[in-house]
């Protein structure tokens, strides 16, 4: 059975990229969030295996996202998806309990490597 996976980013064709690798290769998507207060609703909601969560969104970023949903869930698996430049911010997300990360443009083969080595 595929896990069950979050996917949370305000551009949504950057939800559907996403959405197309997962579900080609066995994982299910059981949620989509616009942005990170979105998010935090949803994954209390839905449970998901995985929340794969992008930095940078309105009204609530994916590091304060992340923060509240370990909060809720200490064993909450986030990997953050972030653009080219954004260091200090993954540095602070690995801090604040995200799994892993993954620099846009999305590679398919990174994609699914991050998400094999967190939930198998």
């Amino acid at each position: 059975m595929g896990k069950n996976i979050l996917i949370c980013d305000d551009a949504a064709f950057m939800r559907m990229m996403i959405k197309d690798i997962l579900t080609k290769n066995g994982y299910n998507v059981v949620g989509e969030a616009e942005n990170g207060a979105v998010g935090v609703e949803k994954y209390k909601e839905l449970k998901p295996d995985l929340t794969l969560m992008d930095i940078t969104m309105p009204e609530m970023d994916g590091i304060n996202a992340l923060k509240n949903i370990k909060a809720a869930d200490a064993g909450a698996n986030v990997i953050m998806c972030s653009a080219m430049g954004q260091q200090a911010m993954v540095i602070e997300a690995i801090q604040a309990g995200a799994k892993d990360f993954i620099v846009k443009p999305f590679q398919p083969e990174r994609v699914l490597e991050a998400v094999k080595k967190v939930v198998g």
